[in-house]
């Protein structure tokens, strides 16, 4: 049993007194809680984002899970489920996030779906994950209101977490028979796109029956009649008029599709405050739409920096990160399409989704982060890549039958760049659902359950936990510059400076059962006190190295303030 400590061994800590030393095992929580901690500053290079699908993480609102009848048997984990912007404002408020060294969220779409369902063959498919839009004016009731997302940044913001939209720009949702295709001026319904060169990996449809927004051009089009029929029936037309005048004129922009969905997209900046934009679907868009899109969507958070000045959280510039399927860090900055090689961080991207991790967790530490840290801190120098392991629309991920979790935490979390958690990463939740067909697999309800009841599930996440509070509380381990400091038990250090603000960590991995000792020397000299998080532990350097009696075999060690 952990011994509390007591207000009077508190009481010289608060008064600036540095001889009290700490228990061998303290409660961290009423420490922080009585001590005020200066913040470590937040970097989007390393932060540790949590994406979640939006429909499969949390039912807050029960009243909310059928929208617009949809109600057509689906094949498996391909209708509406429950999940909702509500529960996901929940877990914010129970602290979830925050025991988990979560400081951004991306969650899917939240915008009006398609109505009806569309059949490949497997059954039928709703647009329950968010990438088939019918009104990016508009939230889908299924997903809640425009009030639950207002509630959702607010307290994301009062937890220190950042939110990122996921948007769409390159396609409209599906046609069906309750949802006709936009005008041909709007989009293409052909060709497929065959991905062998630029023009067939952008000039084409995704797949078969996914409207291709026409984004290179800037042709003035008008609103479809379709849409200009549902605002008026909502009693919003004027409202929607009125305001795409007002951005039109502001800037300049011909009425092509490009800048209306734009203007709507940079709207949900506007009026909440999000702070970054998961941008979908990046290779298939000719790149100067990505320019234009960052270019209003910065305005549209300075313009809202203004009107909230109280609720700013840093001064970090509009956030967006891109997914360029298939980008990875190995190959640089840019992306190869076979006839042209596009940069796409010259376009608006602060950072890319790297898929080479998956691939490269197959390696030992040393190697991985080795090669991360000299790839960010030369050809990706001033930008950054989101690392993951498993996601929403990865068939291989790495670890399918999660019999890896902790190491698949280690890896992920210590890797140099920014961390993607998948939701149920941190509880090994299932990606082998019987009956799925593709990506639904991947995409089970969050498993709360076994988390509230399976001992080994609780352990896996408590692991999570504390490499993600680690993670986020020293901007050095996703940030920072990566040095091994020794071999064999493996230790290495992190260092970041950002003008008076430094941060040194040390880490150690495969280490023994039992005492172990951490070579340090060079980095910590002799006499520092460090702490060591993870078995709550606090230690002195001595002659190089710091000795720990434990059964674990990891070591996360900090200075002691």
């Amino acid at each position: 049993m952990k011994k509390l400590l007591t207000v009077m061994s508190i009481l010289p800590l608060l008064f600036g007194c540095k001889e009290v030393k700490k228990t061998t095992k303290v409660d961290t929580k009423v420490v922080e809680e009585m001590i005020p901690k200066k913040e470590a500053p937040f970097a989007w290079e390393g932060a540790n984002i949590y994406f979640l699908l939006t429909d499969r993480f949390n039912n807050g609102n029960p009243e909310n899970d059928v929208s617009f009848d949809r109600t057509e048997d689906t094949a498996v984990l391909r209708g509406f489920e429950g999940g909702d912007i509500q529960g996901i404002t929940e877990k914010i408020e129970e602290g979830y996030f925050t025991d988990l060294g979560i400081n951004a969220i991306w969650f899917t779409p939240v915008v009006e779906q398609i109505h009806g369902a569309t059949n490949e063959g497997t059954g039928n498919t709703y647009g329950y994950h968010g990438y088939w839009t019918k009104d990016w004016t508009a939230i889908d009731p299924s997903f809640g209101t425009r009030k639950d997302l207002e509630k959702l940044v607010k307290s994301a913001h009062a937890k220190g977490i950042r939110v990122l939209l996921d948007v769409v720009l390159n396609h409209t949702g599906p046609v069906t028979d309750k949802d006709p295709v936009w005008p041909e001026e709007w989009v293409r319904t052909g060709p497929t796109c065959e991905f062998t060169t630029y023009e067939n990996t952008t000039a084409c449809t995704l797949v078969e029956n996914l409207p291709d927004i026409l984004t290179e051009s800037d042709d003035p089009v008008e609103l479809p009649d379709a849409l200009l029929a549902k605002w008026k029936e909502e009693g919003r037309l004027s409202q929607e008029l009125d305001e795409l005048q007002l951005f039109f004129e502001r800037t300049g922009y011909p009425r092509a599709p490009r800048f209306y969905i734009i203007k709507w997209l940079t709207d949900y900046i506007n009026d909440f405050g999000v702070d970054g934009f998961r941008v979908d679907t990046v290779k298939h868009v000719n790149e100067n739409a990505w320019s234009d899109l960052y270019k209003e969507a910065g305005y549209a958070f300075e313009t809202w920096k203004k009107k909230n000045p109280n609720h700013i959280l840093d001064n970090n510039p509009f956030y967006m990160v891109g997914e360029v399927y298939n980008y990875g860090i190995s190959g640089g900055r840019a992306f190869d399409f076979g006839d042209k090689k596009v940069d796409f961080f010259d376009f608006g991207f602060k950072s890319l989704i790297n898929f080479d991790l998956k691939v490269d967790a197959h390696k030992d530490y040393e190697t991985i982060f080795k090669k991360y840290n000299r790839l960010l801190n030369t050809k990706l120098k001033g930008k950054s890549v989101l690392n993951y392991l498993t996601s929403h629309d990865d068939g291989s991920p790495f670890d399918k039958e999660r019999k890896k979790p902790f190491y698949s935490a280690n890896v992920l979390l210590l890797t140099p760049g920014a961390s993607q958690v998948y939701y149920g990463d941190e509880t090994a939740r299932s990606l082998t659902i019987e009956g799925t067909e593709g990506d639904a697999t991947l995409r089970s309800f969050m498993n709360w359950e076994e988390l509230d009841s399976l001992p080994q599930t609780q352990k896996i996440h408590k692991h999570w936990q504390k490499l993600g509070q680690f993670r986020r509380n020293h901007p050095a381990v996703g940030a920072g510059k990566h040095k091994r400091l020794a071999k064999s038990p493996y230790v290495f250090s992190r260092t970041y400076v950002d003008g008076d603000y430094k941060d040194k960590v040390v880490v150690g991995l495969n280490l023994p059962k039992g005492k172990k000792s951490l070579w340090v020397k060079g980095f910590f000299g002799d006499g520092t006190k460090l702490y060591d998080t993870y078995s709550e532990t606090e230690v002195m350097v001595t002659k190089g190295k710091v000795i720990l009696e434990n059964d674990f075999d990891i070591a996360l060690l900090e200075l002691v303030e």
